[in-house]
């Protein structure tokens, strides 16, 4: 394979950059403000959860930071109690009593969950800022960080130039970004993740690969969806699902042609999936122009297109 040809560009130039008949996909989950601050009702030590996913109607998977037991009751402000249901290495389980619902609670009180390495508090700018344009269902704990670079006036200039527009939906959960701290890749477990695709998203995905058209993937969340709904028949498999794709460097992409994505963390399957769908050597060269060039790196920086 020879050298990475590169050159530099907006994202308002990706019309110009892909070509018609392109099917892009986007992933339309939407951030919940899903961090609380409480107390425990023993003794008033502070704790801190983020809400990762429903078990049931009030029983929520959660992290938590602070020391807590099982049977232990947190207090959030006046608005709502929790039991500890579970407390392990594997998983914390909260039964959560609110008046209203929990996205209600969530919407009164509840902060979007910022990445750790941006080093101020939410607030409420957060809960439009940390969104893409096109999200529709919530149930993120993070954004699907290269759709954040996406306007109205770019998907409408897309569709101008004959390029296709779908969504998925996965709901990205704080596993993506788990750093990879085992010697050996095989041995990290991803944890699962809910996706869903429409009927009529599988439809015009599977004509293009029928008519030789590609597939663009905006996002790593996105590309995992897709390779995790693939059919006995190579097809895209409309409905939801759980995924737990780990893609690392050897992974044969049935569906996705090209990729947008951010730059990413060290040492995380995000970094992983994107070697594996560029070229590890390639992928290195371009993050060293990219450091050249001064990007930015991370959930609000720049991108790159791999096609």
């Amino acid at each position: 394979m020879g050298s990475p040809v590169f050159q530099h560009a907006r994202v308002k130039n990706l019309p110009d950059l892909l070509q018609a008949g392109d099917v892009v996909v986007l992933n339309d989950t939407k951030v919940m403000p899903a961090r609380l601050h409480g107390t425990k009702r023993s003794s008033g030590g502070k704790v801190e959860v983020l809400l990762v996913r429903p078990l049931e109607a009030t029983s929520w998977e959660v992290l938590l930071k602070g020391h807590v037991a099982t049977g232990q009751i947190l207090q959030f402000q006046d608005e709502a109690t929790a039991e500890v249901l579970e407390r392990t290495q594997a998983r914390t389980v909260l039964r959560i009593d609110t008046r209203g619902s929990i996205k209600d609670l969530l919407d009164r009180i509840g902060e979007v969950p910022l990445p750790p390495y941006i080093k101020r508090p939410a607030d409420e700018r957060d809960k439009e800022a940390y969104q893409t344009v096109f999200a529709r269902s919530e149930g993120a704990v993070a954004a699907p960080t290269a759709g954040l670079h996406f306007t109205e006036q770019l998907l409408v200039a897309l569709k101008q130039q004959g390029i296709q527009l779908v969504t998925v939906t996965l709901h990205v959960g704080p596993g993506t970004f788990r750093p990879v701290t085992v010697d050996h890749i095989e041995d990290h477990h991803m944890t699962a993740e809910w996706f869903e695709i429409s009927g009529e998203t599988a439809k015009c995905l599977n004509a293009a690969k029928a008519e030789g058209r590609r597939v663009v993937a905006v996002g790593t969340t996105s590309v995992r969806t897709l390779e995790s709904a693939i059919d006995e028949a190579g097809k895209i498999r409309p409905g939801p699902g759980e995924t737990r794709l780990f893609i690392t460097p050897g992974f044969r992409f049935t569906m996705v042609d090209a990729l947008l994505t951010n730059f990413h963390l060290p040492r995380t399957t995000l970094l992983m999936l994107v070697s594996a769908f560029g070229g590890l050597d390639q992928l290195r060269a371009a993050y060293a122009e990219a450091i050249t060039a001064r990007y930015r790196f991370y959930s609000y920086g720049d991108a790159m297109l791999i096609q």
